[in-house]
């Protein structure tokens, strides 16, 4: 599997909340942007509980609307990101740039920018 696929299949598993599927993609020590309180997690634990924090309050679906490889191995992603609150109101709705870095196989980095 390339790290285009990788990724696509982390946004499959996000999407479906299946967060043991997308921790087994990560390297045990990936750094994953904190987007929703801001500032950066750091392991699998961390990420854990940032998502289930995050789920409690919010709904969020990411959407992969384009992925480019760089010269430099990592994978830029144009993300169309909906954001509903619990009582379904629409919290966020627009486009968002993520940009992976990997260690092998697995993706040790995470940015939004």
């Amino acid at each position: 599997m390339d790290n285009q696929d990788l990724i696509k299949l982390a946004y499959k598993g996000f999407n479906t909340r299946d967060i043991d599927g997308v921790l087994n993609l990560m390297h045990p020590d990936v750094q994953w942007p904190n987007g929703w309180e801001g500032g950066y997690v750091h392991g699998h634990d961390e990420v854990r509980a940032y998502w289930t924090r995050q789920w409690q309050e919010i709904d969020p679906e990411v959407t992969p609307v384009s992925l480019r490889s760089t010269p430099t191995g990592q994978v830029e992603v144009i993300v169309h990101q909906l954001i509903h609150d619990k009582q379904g109101s629409i919290v966020t709705d627009g486009i968002v740039k993520h940009v992976y870095t990997f260690d092998g196989d697995k993706i040790i980095r995470m940015d939004i920018e």
